[in-house]
């Protein structure tokens, strides 16, 4: 079994649609969740006008039936509003003449997918890349998370996203515990959980407003209840800290992704850095036998959750970021995502026009000054992608109880371990 997903669209097209397969029959689907994710990928101070354009719904087009996954491919849509000011330009119908206001893009934008992708697809017409290239296309992937998530909560797994750097600006210290990310208000300017730092964000955000100018920084995806064993260490391809560094270095603008510790790690000794490992006896989440047999299979599952987490084995550290040897251990899954500075500057950049050569500035369209909350949030989507694929492989199930079934058979076993 696995989870998957593909989406398509281009910026000012007339819609993003995607398809995820995967998903096991009889899982109830929250529509006004897959929403509410959407609304959040839309917050956050230093966003542009294209923002206030939008306003992200998912349509549901199949595999799902009054209100369940019915295990077959699950089709959707989000509207782009933006289209009726574009339906000439991104018309999809052959055109004997340019429409009047072309909007041809020759001058490259630096950082930017422009040059090489049209180097490589052979078009003089740069928006044919940038249309696809565009951060608009993760708004599909956030619906297909917000599924992955709605999975994986049934459960108990939980993801939530911070943002720790704003330019040169961060939270000191970086590592703040799950109850002070979930503490974050819902209307935080930049999810951020230093409310003194993130003031002095909001004004490094005007200023580099003023100038014309980007930021960039780092968020962090933060996973709670994870069991052990997900992943393994047998094959490259199997590692999940290998999947999921891939995951979040799709992100547009993320060029570095860090687990737990790593970039401190790296100049520490091993008696610095690696997690000690102690064990407590603990009868938590056993329960009866009675009160197993008489609770639905989703309380079933959660009751025996938290013995599937490490079955009494501690780490008073998690320098790690819960995966070793490419294998999750239980405690929480900690990475970062490092985002450059878009591309897009109102301050254009130097380029050249690729038609003429003759030297000129980058083209400029609508922009943000800084989407780092915003990438945290797709950041939650692609990393609940990789874990919802990961969980499938390990547990099957055509449907959600069978999967359950095989879930808490398999937390018993680490429970007696």
């Amino acid at each position: 079994m696995h989870f998957k997903f593909t989406t398509a669209g281009e910026s000012h097209g007339k819609a993003l649609v995607a398809i995820v397969e995967g998903l096991p029959s009889g899982l109830p689907i929250d529509v006004d969740a897959i929403n509410h994710e959407l609304w959040r990928r839309q917050q956050g101070y230093g966003r542009g006008g294209r923002m206030k354009i939008e306003s992200d719904k998912v349509e549901i087009i199949s595999g799902v039936r009054h209100g369940k996954a019915l295990g077959s491919p699950v089709a959707l849509s989000i509207e782009n509003r933006d289209f009726v000011h574009w339906q000439d330009v991104m018309s999809s119908e052959p055109r004997e003449e340019q429409p009047k206001n072309p909007r041809l893009v020759t001058r490259p934008r630096p950082g930017h997918a422009d040059l090489a992708g049209g180097q490589k697809y052979q078009t003089r017409d740069l928006r044919d890349i940038l249309e696809r290239a565009s951060a608009r296309e993760t708004a599909a992937r956030v619906a297909c998370g917000a599924f992955a998530k709605q999975l994986l909560a049934s459960f108990g797994i939980e993801i939530r996203s911070h943002v720790i750097k704003l330019g040169h600006l961060q939270v000191v210290p970086l590592d703040r515990t799950w109850e002070e990310i979930i503490a974050i208000p819902s209307d935080s300017p930049l999810n951020c959980a230093d409310d003194f730092i993130q003031a002095e964000m909001v004004k490094l955000i005007d200023e580099a407003k003023a100038d014309g100018d980007t930021l960039g920084g780092i968020f962090e995806v933060v996973v709670k209840g994870l069991p052990v064993g997900l992943g393994s260490h047998t094959s490259w391809n199997e590692k999940l800290d290998g999947r999921l560094a891939q995951a979040l270095m799709s992100v547009h603008a993320v060029k570095a992704v860090e687990i737990g510790t790593g970039v401190a790690n790296a100049g520490k000794r091993g008696s610095e850095v690696h997690d000690e490992i102690f064990f407590e006896a603990s009868d938590e989440g056993q329960g009866t036998s009675d009160e197993n047999e008489s609770a639905d299979s989703l309380n079933s599952s959660l009751i025996t959750h938290h013995s599937a987490l490490n079955a009494g084995f501690r780490r008073p550290t998690n320098r790690a970021g819960g995966l070793e040897g490419g294998i999750t251990n239980g405690e929480e899954l900690r990475l970062r995502g490092y985002k450059k500075p878009i591309a897009t500057l109102r301050k254009p950049l130097h380029s050249v026009d690729i038609d003429t050569k003759a030297e000129d500035l980058a083209a400029f369209e609508r922009s943000d000054i800084t989407a780092v909350p915003a990438a945290g949030v797709i950041g939650e989507a692609m990393v609940a992608i990789v874990l919802a694929n990961a969980m499938r492989e390990k547990f099957g199930g055509d449907s959600i109880e069978e999967m359950r079934r095989n879930y808490d058979s398999y937390a018993e076993s680490i429970r007696v371990y």
